[in-house]
Formats: structure tokens, C-alpha cells, sequence
């Protein structure tokens, strides 16, 4: 459980690391929104290294993954919805189906190793 929760705060960070200076930094030169993104992504390595480091041996390194873009995809929506003001068209719904697809065949038959 402690890997999800990890990956879920790291998410976060990495999110507004990747995608917050579009809000917040337009007016900021490029090098300025670099070097914050790059402050934030530290927080969410913080989190990513124990997270995978924990999930390891429990889970296979595709498996890790694909936990990870899921994660991804659910904080990215609550980000692009609250943080952003977006609203989520359909396509992002048939978008995280296929993702829960991948989720199954990754986990199905899973030998850990």
C-alpha cells in the first residue's frame, strides 16, 4: 500500500512540475519556469525513488509501471479539472479504459521477477 500512496504524492508533484508553470509562470522567462519545474520534481523523486524501491519484488517492473501511468492519469484529471479549469471530454475517459486494458494484461498470468 505504501508504493501506491508514495506514487500518488509523487503524481502530484510531478504534475504541477510538468504542467503548473502553464498557469502560473506565462509572464516568467523560460529558464525561471525550468528551474521551479525542477524544484518541484525533487519532491516528487523524493517520493518515486522509495515508492519503486518498495513495489519491487511485490510487483514487476511492468507492472510498476503501469501502476504509475494510472496514477498519472487520475491526478493528471483531477489537475487539469480543478487546477486548470478544464473540462474532460470522453476521449480521456476511453483513454483511461484503455489503460485499465493494460493494467489486466499486465497483471494477468503475472510472475513477480
Amino acid at each position: 500500500m505504501w508504493t501506491i500512496i508514495l506514487l500518488f504524492g509523487s503524481n502530484i508533484f510531478m504534475t504541477f512540475a510538468w504542467y503548473g508553470h502553464l498557469k502560473n509562470m506565462t509572464n516568467k522567462p523560460l529558464y525561471i519556469a525550468i528551474l521551479v519545474s525542477w524544484g518541484v520534481a525533487f519532491f516528487e523523486y523524493l517520493l518515486q525513488v522509495p515508492a519503486n524501491r518498495l513495489g519491487y519484488g511485490r510487483f514487476s517492473l511492468g507492472q510498476l509501471k503501469i501502476i504509475q501511468e494510472i496514477i498519472t492519469m487520475i491526478v493528471f484529471a483531477g489537475f487539469a479539472y480543478f487546477y486548470m479549469g478544464k473540462t474532460l471530454s470522453m476521449n480521456f475517459f476511453y483513454a483511461a479504459l484503455c489503460m485499465v486494458a493494460a493494467a489486466y494484461f499486465m497483471f494477468k498470468d503475472s510472475a513477480i521477477g
